[in-house]
């Protein structure tokens, strides 16, 4: 998962009791004319670093600078709300009370929530090519994340997908061939098999099974498969199935026929990488900003880790999980706003070499360069060599390191609706066959497909 992903998917236990104070972050004025005094387009943007990230925040105010001497009619105001963009509590409390900035970020399981709140305006006229650079060269299936109804509400700004990340040093030690990773499911098995026989409490393979990523996790090894989380129509659980036996009983084989996902389990985000960051975790799945997070977050280091695409059954994945962020615009702004918004956006996020792209800036600020994301454009259009070309001599992270999942592209396939409370669900499924050696597949599944289909009866 990405990590402000992971941060959304950890914060939803935090939403009972808390309470924020919302301040109106809109900019319209008596006359709803979004101009200031002086005529100039005024728009409110959040998401701006924090005063903790001095050189992401510094950054920031030098674009912002940068943007309005190139663009003088148009004046930024930034709000920052915290390091991670998207605190769900406050998120759903600003959607609530209606105080969203002009423009506002947003991941992609955000969709039904901000449409079910009528904060979102309706932007499918703006988003064109004339309006927005290198429109047309976005992967076409981030662009369907945030469409609705043939209606296209948010700008996707940040992608990701999921693969098979190993640990290096500990294949080499295991006698496993670095440049070979697991391709099946069964390869896996075989190879957290000889990684655990090295003793010293390392896991073959690791797993999460609680906070929301088990069932995070079980949605990508379901995809593997080829399966969906839910039918055509999104009405009802379609992973109480062959394929999702599959998913739980590969696990189980590896936790208990094998004892090769160690003892420890109910793991979440923040202990499966601690543990991979001290060498005790031979191959887990997840996003390639995962080893930033090990390095950055948990003192692992670059060089142990490689990855390579998300292993399938029985041969190559059908499918992996993708996920990501964008940028809604809240209703009732003036056509001036919502220009200026998709301006601002589209320099700060969709322009190679400028914004999340200025990679000659990040890479003596330490920041990591060279991961295969975020995968934005289409292959082979123009933005996506630029971007590959500017990133792979900026590169200050092993990059060859992730030349196996670059390569060997899976076809992405994107969140279920109502994702977080689904992932709670199948929570249950994943910690029962890895704490419990009876347990029975066929009614973890039975039960996790009773509750999703309640929950998306109840649209909660």
């Amino acid at each position: 998962m990405s990590v402000p992903h992971y941060r959304r998917a950890a914060a939803v236990a935090l939403a009972a009791g808390l309470g924020f104070s919302i301040a109106a972050c809109s900019t319209k004025g008596s006359d709803d004319s979004g101009k200031d005094a002086g005529g100039k387009t005024v728009i409110t943007v959040d998401c701006q670093p924090d005063g903790s990230q001095k050189d992401l925040l510094k950054n920031w105010n030098d674009d912002v600078a940068a943007f309005e001497k190139d663009n003088p009619d148009i004046t930024i105001k930034s709000v920052s709300v915290g390091q991670q963009c998207n605190n769900p509590p406050d998120f759903t409390a600003r959607l609530t009370g209606g105080t969203m900035t002009d423009v506002f970020y947003g991941y992609m399981t955000d969709l039904q929530q901000v449409l079910d709140s009528g904060q979102a305006m309706d932007i499918t006229q703006y988003a064109t090519k004339d309006t927005i650079a290198n429109w047309d060269s976005i992967d076409p299936a981030l662009k369907n994340v945030f469409t609705d109804n043939g209606k296209v509400y948010a700008i996707p700004t940040k992608n990701y997908s999921m693969g098979l990340l190993y640990n290096k040093t500990l294949f080499q030690k295991a006698g496993l061939d670095v440049a070979n990773p697991p391709k099946t499911w069964a390869e896996v098995r075989a190879a957290a098999k000889k990684i655990a026989a090295l003793g010293g409490g390392v896991a073959g393979y690791a797993d999460y099974s609680a906070g929301n990523t088990g069932g995070w996790h079980f949605t990508a090894e379901l995809y593997s498969q080829g399966g969906d989380m839910l039918s055509a129509d999104g009405k009802k659980a379609n992973f109480n199935n062959a394929q999702g036996k599959q998913v739980l009983q590969n696990l189980k084989d590896m936790r208990y026929g094998d004892n090769s996902m160690g003892s420890r389990q109910l793991l979440q985000w923040a202990d499966l990488l601690t543990n991979a960051a001290a060498g005790k975790v031979g191959m887990f799945i997840g996003a390639p900003d995962a080893t930033t997070a090990i390095v950055q977050q948990f003192q692992g280091k670059y060089q142990d880790w490689a990855m390579g695409p998300l292993p399938g059954q029985d041969g190559a994945a059908k499918g992996t999980l993708g996920g990501g962020e964008g940028y809604f615009f809240r209703k009732d702004l003036t056509p001036e706003q919502v220009k200026a918004g998709l301006k601002w956006i589209a320099y700060e996020k969709l322009t190679v070499g400028k914004g999340q792209f200025d990679y000659a800036r990040a890479k003596p600020q330490n920041q990591p360069v060279g991961l295969p994301q975020p995968l934005l454009f289409t292959a082979g259009s123009e933005p996506q060599k630029a971007e590959a070309d500017l990133r792979k001599a900026n590169q200050n992270v092993p990059s060859e390191n992730f030349a196996l999942f670059e390569q060997n592209p899976v076809t992405i396939k994107g969140e279920p609706k109502n994702a977080q409370a689904i992932y709670a669900v199948l929570d249950s499924a994943m910690s029962g066959v890895l704490t419990n050696p009876n347990s029975n597949i066929d009614e973890l599944l039975k039960t996790a497909e009773t509750k999703v289909n309640q929950l998306q009866a109840s649209g909660s």
